[in-house]
């Protein structure tokens, strides 16, 4: 309990004011999706919330695909926590689980009390209690998602998880602004963290959710920078002449991998974040860029035109060796690895239109995830089931979800102009 309640309390922490929100739009599924209801949770006594538990929970749960929301009009009864469960009248309205609570009001904030119902078995699967403040109700529906979501597929829940991305604001050629939103995963809670009139470029997560490397011209040319969520404390990095791109953190959050051109050419190098050492992994007459660390820390996966056109090279850290991973096709960029380093997600060209796809790294067996089209930007969610990028839709940029078997897809519009960049955070607790 000690340890919810902190993790509650670490996320106000970076609460700021808001920004345009993402919508969500489901466009497609999975076949036969689990069926729930999740009962309208009953606040005790007089007190409003702006936040409607019950629909923030059903919601997460139909945005993966793999759940359907039982409608509110469709349920019989409406019955608290404590109060007896007549599975019949569930089984009638097709629903398979049931989730009931209410909120209680408890000194300066509410205690929530929920419990999830298999209605085929006819029995309870588990309850909780979650204390929390009341600014943090919407951070306890992610929590209860969440613990329903594995309890029911098996898989952790990234519902409390968090995205950053790169909204543009075009009013005039040489009039724009950009700006580093935070989000939650669900694109609720949008607010700016950095804003800018100059592009702002490659955003990636330390290992602990708690920073934020990026590309910006925070001065007179670009740089690596790294923000401290919880202060906004910017660290500089690097601001050489030329190219300062593509930070990548090590998994020990100590190290920075990126891309410089200081010595001529665009090369891997490696940054520490405490010495400001540099030390540089490739030397070779092509463009090497966009690296990006395997979980273990032992790699890092680059984009290379070494071989004539962009594919995606692997470098043994500790020897600096480079091998060649993709074959497939003329272009393959901007890769990034599952959590479980099994396989790279990455933009692969196909008749002239970009996808993400997937590849198995044993096998080589490689998937197209994506229809759209100018499709870039692949960052996959820390329990390894879905991939966020950008795409386009006309003239408009925006985000879309796509799992990594390419079942479900989901396109998340937003009132900005332009939607680029996204990176998702590893689990926050």
């Amino acid at each position: 309990m000690r340890r919810l309640m902190s993790y509650l309390l670490a996320l106000l922490l970076i609460a700021g004011p808001a920004h345009a929100e993402l919508v969500i739009e489901i466009t497609r599924g999975v076949e036969n999706p689990i069926k729930i209801a999740v009962v309208p949770f009953r606040l005790q006594g007089s007190g409003v919330l702006n936040v409607d538990l019950a629909r923030l929970i059903e919601s997460n749960l139909e945005r993966t695909g793999q759940f359907q929301r039982v409608k509110r009009e469709s349920m019989l009864s409406l019955p608290g926590p404590n109060e007896q469960l007549f599975y019949r009248d569930w089984r009638a309205i097709d629903s398979e689980y049931t989730v009931v609570g209410q909120i209680t009001p408890e000194g300066n904030g509410f205690l929530v009390t929920y419990a999830l119902h298999d209605v085929l078995g006819q029995r309870e699967l588990f309850a909780e209690k979650v204390p929390g403040p009341e600014t943090a109700i919407r951070d306890i529906g992610h929590y209860i998602s969440d613990k329903i979501y594995e309890s029911l597929t098996g898989t952790k829940g990234i519902f409390s998880t968090k995205l950053v991305y790169v909204t543009v604001d075009r009013r005039a050629e040489k009039d724009q602004t950009f700006r580093l939103i935070l989000a939650d995963a669900d694109g609720g809670r949008a607010r700016t963290i950095f804003e800018s009139s100059e592009p702002i470029l490659s955003p990636t997560w330390s290992p602990d959710g708690g920073r934020v490397a990026y590309m910006s011209f925070r001065g007179k040319r670009a740089g690596i920078y790294v923000q401290t969520l919880a202060t906004g404390e910017v660290q500089k990095v690097t601001d050489f002449p030329g190219l300062n791109s593509a930070p990548s953190f090590s998994p020990d959050g100590r190290q920075l991998a990126l891309t410089l051109s200081k010595d001529g050419n665009p090369e891997v190098y490696i940054a520490n974040l405490r010495t400001g050492e540099l030390t540089r992994m490739t030397d070779h007459f092509a463009i090497d860029t966009e690296p990006r660390w395997s979980p273990d820390g032992r790699s890092i996966l680059f984009t290379s035109s070494r071989g004539g056109k962009p594919q995606l090279y692997l470098l043994d850290v500790a020897t600096r060796n480079v091998s060649r991973v993709t074959f497939d096709g003329d272009y393959n960029s901007n890769g990034a690895f599952t959590p479980d380093g099994a396989a790279i997600v990455f933009v692969h060209r196909t008749n002239d239109r970009f996808h993400i796809a997937r590849m198995e790294l044993k096998t080589r067996a490689m998937r197209i995830l994506t229809e759209t089209d100018l499709d870039e930007s692949p960052s996959v969610a820390p329990n390894g089931t879905m991939v966020i990028y950008a795409t386009s839709e006309g003239a408009k940029g925006l985000l879309g979800l796509v799992s990594t078997d390419g079942r479900v897809r989901v396109r998340l519009p937003s009132a900005s102009e332009q939607v680029r960049e996204p990176a998702w955070s590893p689990f926050m607790n």
